[in-house]
C-alpha cells in the first residue's frame, strides 16, 4: 500500500504532514511522491484565504483524477472551517478535523472496510486537546528541524479566520517536546525551531501568561551542539518586559519575526491587535539595544479596508525606520467569515497594487542597510549547502544573515551542518561573503 501527501500552506502543515508520513509508514505504507500512483492520498489544507480554500479543493480533484481508485483524505484547516463544502465533494472519502489527524490511518482502516464516507471535525467549542502524533523523527534536509510546540489562537485579530480554524490554544506536553527535541539532536540537526499557530501563547492557558521562556530554558538544557530559533513571536502576546526572558538563553538564535501588519495606530485598531505602535517599537527598541544587529523579519499587508495613504506612509516608515532584516509584504485579501470581509472602503486592486510595489522597494532598501551594518561584524554561522559553480559553503547566521565563505568542496564536505564564526566583509548574492575566523 502507497500514501501520497499534498500540504498547502505554513510551515505547522509541512509539519503535521510529516507526523502523518511516520504514522502511515508505522502502519506499513510506502511514501509516494505526489505524482505516482497511490492507494490512499492525503490532502492538508489550508484556510487562510479564499484563493487558499480554491487551491485546496483543485489539489483534492487533482490527486482524484491521477488516483481515481484511491481513498481522498482531506484535514487541515479548510476542513475545518468549509467542513460542510468539503464533505459534499464526490471525490472526498474522509473529513478529518483540526483535532483529528493523529486518527488518519485508523480512519482510513474504516474506510477501506465499510466504504462509508467519514466525517471526523470536532466543532469549535470541543477543541479543547493538543493532538499529540507522536516524535518527528525525519525531516527534511539535513541541518535544521521543527518541532510543533503549540495549537490554536485566541486573538481573533479581523482579518484571520485561523482561530476558527485551529480552535483555542493547547500546549504540547512538555515532556513530548523535549523528548522530540533530544532525538533531533542526537540525530545530527543543529538547528530546532519551534513553531506553533501562536507561539508566543505557549503555556498560556491556566493564567494567561506565555510560558515559552521556561520551554526554552529546558531545552537549551539538553546535551548536545546546537541551537534554538522561534518561527515567530506576536507583539499582541509578548511586549518590551517580556522579551528580555528570551536573552538569557545563549542558544537562542539573534532573529526573530515579529508581525506588525501596519504601521498606522488607526489600520491596529481596525485589525484588533492588542497593541500600538509605540509598543511595538517598544520591543524592537529593547531587542537593538541587547544586539544592534539582533535580525527582525516581520510581515505587514496593505490595502486593509479603510487604509488611507497616510496610513500606508506610516508603514512605509516604520520599515525605513526599523531596518528589517526582511519584510513579507501581502496584498489584503477578503476572506470570508472574518469581520474585515464586512467592513465598509475596501481598498481597489490597482491601489493595493501600487502601495504594495512601493513596500516592496522600500523592504528591499531596508534588507540592503541591515547587510550593510554586519559588514565588518563576526557572526555564528550554521553551515548547511556547497555552491560547487561558485566554489562557497553558505548556511544562516544566527541573526538571520546569509552569509558565503569560499571554500573547496572537500573541505565543504567535512563543514556542512557544522558551526563556524565568520567575519562578514562585503555583499555577496543575496547575502554577505566572509572569512573563517
Amino acid at each position: 500500500m502507497k500514501a501520497a501527501f499534498a500540504t498547502l500552506g505554513c510551515k505547522v502543515n509541512q509539519y503535521e504532514t510529516q507526523a502523518l508520513k511516520e504514522l502511515f509508514r508505522s502502519e506499513g505504507y510506502d511514501i509516494a511522491a505526489e505524482d505516482e500512483p497511490a492507494d490512499v492520498c492525503v490532502v492538508n489544507t489550508c484556510s487562510v484565504t479564499n484563493m487558499a480554500d480554491r487551491k485546496s479543493r483543485q489539489t483534492v480533484r487533482h490527486f482524484k483524477k491521477m488516483n481515481p481508485n484511491c481513498v481522498i483524505v482531506v484535514t487541515g484547516c479548510y476542513a475545518q472551517t468549509g467542513k460542510e463544502t468539503v464533505r459534499a465533494m464526490d471525490e472526498v472519502d474522509i473529513v478529518a478535523g483540526t483535532n483529528e489527524k493523529s486518527r488518519i490511518p485508523e480512519l482510513v482502516r474504516g474506510f477501506i472496510e465499510e466504504r462509508k464516507k467519514i466525517f471526523d471535525v470536532l466543532e469549535y467549542e470541543k477543541l479543547g486537546c493538543f493532538d499529540e502524533m507522536g516524535i518527528v523523527e525525519a525531516m527534511e534536509g539535513r541541518t535544521r528541524a521543527y518541532i510543533k510546540i503549540q495549537e490554536g489562537c485566541n486573538r481573533f485579530c479581523s482579518y484571520c479566520i485561523i482561530p476558527y480554524a485551529r480552535g483555542n490554544v493547547r500546549s504540547r506536553k512538555e515532556e513530548d517536546i523535549l523528548k522530540e527535541a533530544e532525538l533531533l539532536i542526537n540525530r545530527g540537526y543543529k538547528e530546532l525551531v519551534l513553531t506553533g499557530i501562536n507561539t508566543a501563547l505557549y503555556g498560556s492557558e491556566d493564567d494567561g501568561e506565555p510560558k515559552l521562556h521556561i520551554l526554552i530554558d529546558r531545552i537549551s538544557q539538553i546535551k548536545g551542539d546546537f541551537r534554538i530559533r522561534l518561527s515567530s513571536l506576536e507583539p499582541t502576546v509578548i511586549n518590551s518586559e517580556y522579551i528580555k526572558k528570551l536573552f538569557e538563553f545563549d542558544r537562542l538564535c539573534h532573529h526573530v519575526h515579529l508581525s506588525v501588519q501596519s504601521g498606522s495606530d488607526n489600520i491596529l485598531r481596525k485589525m484588533k491587535r492588542r497593541y500600538d505602535m509605540t509598543e511595538y517599537r517598544d520591543i524592537v527598541t529593547t531587542i537593538k539595544e541587547f544586539d544592534e544587529n539582533y535580525g527582525i523579519t516581520t510581515d505587514i499587508i496593505v490595502g486593509f479596508p479603510g487604509e488611507e495613504n497616510e496610513d500606508f506612509l506610516d508603514s512605509v516608515k516604520t520599515v525605513e525606520d526599523i531596518d528589517f532584516c526582511k519584510v513579507h509584504v501581502f496584498k489584503y485579501s477578503r476572506r470570508g467569515g472574518t469581520p474585515a470581509d464586512k467592513m465598509p472602503d475596501q481598498i481597489p486592486p490597482q491601489t493595493k497594487n501600487e502601495r504594495s510595489d512601493l513596500l516592496i522597494k522600500a523592504a528591499e532598501m531596508s534588507a540592503a542597510r541591515f547587510v550593510d551594518r554586519n559588514i565588518g561584524t563576526v557572526r555564528s554561522v550554521l553551515f548547511e549547502e556547497y555552491d560547487n559553480e561558485k566554489s562557497v559553503i553558505t548556511g544562516l547566521a544566527d541573526n538571520y544573515i546569509r552569509a558565503y565563505v569560499e571554500m573547496d568542496e572537500e573541505t565543504a564536505k567535512n563543514a556542512i551542518n557544522s558551526f563556524g564564526n565568520v567575519l562578514l566583509e562585503k555583499r555577496f548574492l543575496d547575502g554577505i561573503k566572509g572569512i573563517l575566523i
